[in-house]
């Protein structure tokens, strides 16, 4: 299957020149075959480079191509669940390791930034979580409360101190950590791949893996120009997984989330719209993301078409709408750009990180939080890989899962929309 191009998008538009990442095209012999060029395929290379481990990335289209330079630019803190379930669930040694990496991978991923010096219009000016109704603020002060207990640096807004905070008054409450951030994706990712590259890793576009099996031994990737003979490998595909590795495709379903992006505004209107940067999701069931990037661009995420858009706005209008009842200053203003992709939605809400032998790993589903945690968990990857399985690592892993009635999962995500709806509406 060729390479697919870079989708429209207004990250597309407003990116630095990519690093020059040429296909594979002689084999090659290393220690740490790397199979996906995202936020997690990238970190974990790095990481590994700035070790001295020879390590090779394998990707079907660009670094950056999929959920990594076509996301909502968030930086967010924490996991789909509290910290209390967590720990009930996974236990107090586990489950505190999971809570810190996560809550923790914010400031992680902003202070790699800085080490690394890369461009990316990144922001650590807190993350928003919003109360949609009277249901949704009791879980946002549930939250907050198990935050704080924790010793994080939340703080608990009412309904005024949301109102000042966002410019609106939609909401009647807000969960507000100052780790939280915002960054421009593409151009993160790129960053990444021209760091990884110059501590020593090869990365490779237009380098779809064909097949994988074990061989003498190692571990044989083969593309359509040449192979590459590995010690480990690590499979970090995420929504994006095909047939490659059996099973793996069927134990999450690809959900597209879909933005659209304004024109610049205006300083007198953009200073009315979350004055003091930081992003903001809502808290319910089918809601929506946004945030205002350093061009005073309104960037507004959330569930649309499950397709490829293909240049097609109209079924995104609800998004501007809505942002025009937020805010009614917007109306009048041009919507320049509108895109989606898939992000990878496990069953359980939870990251997914599989050990199929001591030698391979694979890594999936961070469930619409993938900027700051997959570029935390790559660090632990490279970890484990260098280090073996004595090596810690912040999540549990399990077995690979496939999910029944798999092939109609676009029929029950459109179902769930609809039922999420329904009940954001009803408050429940």
């Amino acid at each position: 299957m060729p390479a697919v191009p870079l989708p429209t998008s207004l990250y597309a538009a407003t990116a630095h020149p990519a690093p020059l990442t040429p296909s594979l095209d002689a084999d090659r012999t290393v220690s740490v075959a790397i199979v996906g060029a995202g936020f997690a395929g990238l970190s974990a290379a790095l990481h590994l480079a700035e070790t001295g481990i020879d390590v090779c990335v394998l990707e079907a289209n660009e670094p950056g191509w999929g959920a990594s330079g076509r996301n909502g630019g968030q930086v967010n803190p924490g996991l789909k669940f509290n910290p209390d379930e967590l720990l009930g669930r996974f236990g107090a040694g586990l489950g505190e390791r999971m809570i810190g990496m996560a809550w923790g991978a914010p400031d992680f991923t902003f202070d790699l930034i800085r080490r690394l010096g890369i461009d990316c219009d990144a922001r650590q000016n807190g993350t928003l979580r919003a109360a949609t109704n009277t249901l949704t603020a009791k879980a946002v002060e549930t939250a907050a409360a198990q935050c704080a207990a924790h010793g994080f640096p939340v703080r608990l807004l009412d309904a005024k101190e949301t109102a000042s905070a966002t410019g609106t008054g939609r909401y009647p409450a807000a969960l507000l950590d100052p780790r939280g951030g915002d960054l421009h994706p593409l151009n993160y990712a790129r960053g990444l791949a021209a760091a990884a590259q110059n501590a020593g890793a090869s990365i490779h576009r237009d380098s779809r893996v064909i097949f994988v099996r074990r061989q003498s031994g190692k571990w044989v990737l083969r593309t359509d120009k040449a192979t590459v003979s590995a010690d480990k490998i690590l499979v970090v595909t995420n929504a994006y997984a095909d047939n490659l590795w059996f099973d793996l495709r069927k134990s999450l379903i690809p959900v597209y989330s879909s933005i659209v992006a304004t024109e610049p505004l205006a300083a007198d209107l953009a200073a009315r719209i979350l004055p003091h940067r930081p992003v903001l999701y809502e808290s319910g069931h089918i809601t929506v993301y946004y945030r205002l990037d350093k061009q005073n661009r309104l960037l507004m995420g959330g569930r649309g078409p499950q397709r490829v858009l293909a240049g097609h706005s109209a079924p995104l209008d609800y998004l501007k709408r809505y942002a025009e009842s937020l805010w009614p200053g917007l109306r009048g203003i041009r919507w320049t750009h509108a895109w989606n992709g898939q992000l990878a939605v496990t069953p359980d809400h939870l990251p997914h990180l599989h050990e199929p032998s001591e030698d391979a790993m694979i890594y999936l589903g961070c469930n619409g939080r993938g900027v700051a945690l997959a570029t935390a968990i790559g660090k632990q990857l490279a970890g484990r890989l260098a280090g073996g399985q004595s090596a810690g690592i912040c999540l549990p892993v399990t077995g690979i899962k496939p999910m029944r009635f798999h092939a109609l999962w676009p029929v029950g995500v459109h179902a769930a929309m609809i039922w999420g709806r329904m009940k954001d509406r009803l408050g429940i």
